[in-house]
């Protein structure tokens, strides 16, 4: 069961980092990504929440729930984060996130309140050998409803921390390359002059 758990976890952090290249070749940012995954945390918690509620061990098959969690939830920050690219420089940044909010949240809950009533009767065990997925269900469903509440505020305040950061980075370099422009002016004068 240990060696199990230990393979799993590998396949998980395997998974994790494949998540992560993806987003940053999709979206060529560093940061971006690392806001699209700061979801799946979330969804974990609800994953194990779930799983402690309705009195479901971990067990390999919740799991699994777990791994597939890892790939589910970032749909909802991607929506986000794509409406909020797409339109900044439209609207500004805070009424692109406020936009964001307002328009994506429809497709969001949607999206996730089917996957969540898809998952429900696998949760509830029905059919043959139905109690053997039941909490990989229970895990998807704990992860995603928990995930997609948090993404729906989470991911607006960290776009517009990461953006804060950005454009102080930004106007740093741009004093420091003014600062260089005119020292350089300066020398050049005081060249002149000693010619």
């Amino acid at each position: 069961m240990m060696d199990s758990f230990k393979s799993l976890g590998l396949a998980l952090l395997v998974a994790l980092a494949l998540v992560y290249l993806v987003f940053a070749a999709q979206f060529e940012s560093i940061t971006l990504p690392i806001m699209v995954m700061m979801s799946i945390p979330f969804a974990m918690s609800g994953a194990f929440l779930a799983l402690f509620i309705t009195g479901t061990s971990l067990s390999m098959v919740s799991f699994l729930g777990l791994i597939m969690l890892a790939g589910i939830v970032v749909n909802n920050a991607i929506l986000l984060l794509e409406f909020i690219n797409q339109n900044k420089q439209k609207m500004g940044r805070d009424e692109a996130l406020i936009e964001a909010g307002k328009i994506r949240m429809r497709p969001i809950i949607m999206g996730a309140g089917t996957t969540v009533m898809g998952m429900v009767p696998m949760a509830i065990g029905s059919g043959e050998g139905g109690e053997t997925l039941a909490p990989m269900a229970i895990s998807i469903i704990g992860g995603l409803i928990a995930s997609t509440i948090v993404t729906l505020v989470l991911i607006p305040v960290l776009y517009a921390i990461f953006d804060d950061r950005k454009a102080k980075k930004d106007e740093k370099h741009k004093a420091h390359d003014r600062m260089v422009l005119e020292l350089e002016a300066k020398w050049r004068e005081e060249d002149c002059r000693n010619v």
